[in-house]
């Protein structure tokens, strides 16, 4: 008998998900940037690497140069970590407003 696929998660632990967006080279990296106190889920800071991201949040995260600040609306989950460009359509880039 053939099992029906897994239902995709309605959220996601915030370390796995930066790690299948490609934010940080292994997981545990990107456990240390959600511990780091640097991100924020809908303006609330996130300092446990557990805590939930679902579609629709909006997440602020230091940029690569740590001078700035990134912000992203997460678009969809992944089960797993994919190439650089299907990692690109779990998320879009907030512009800036000035």
């Amino acid at each position: 008998m053939k099992q029906a696929p897994a239902p995709k998660p309605q959220a996601q632990r915030v370390d796995v998900w930066l790690f299948h967006a490609r934010f940080g080279r292994s997981r545990s990296a990107c456990a240390q940037i959600a511990t780091s106190g640097h991100v924020r889920i809908n303006r609330q800071r996130v300092t446990k690497a557990h805590a939930l991201v679902r579609a629709g949040d909006v997440l602020t995260l230091p940029a690569p140069d740590r001078k700035a600040v990134i912000v992203i609306r997460v678009t969809g989950q992944a089960e797993r970590r994919q190439a650089a460009p299907l990692a690109q359509l779990l998320y879009e880039i907030v512009p800036e407003t000035a």
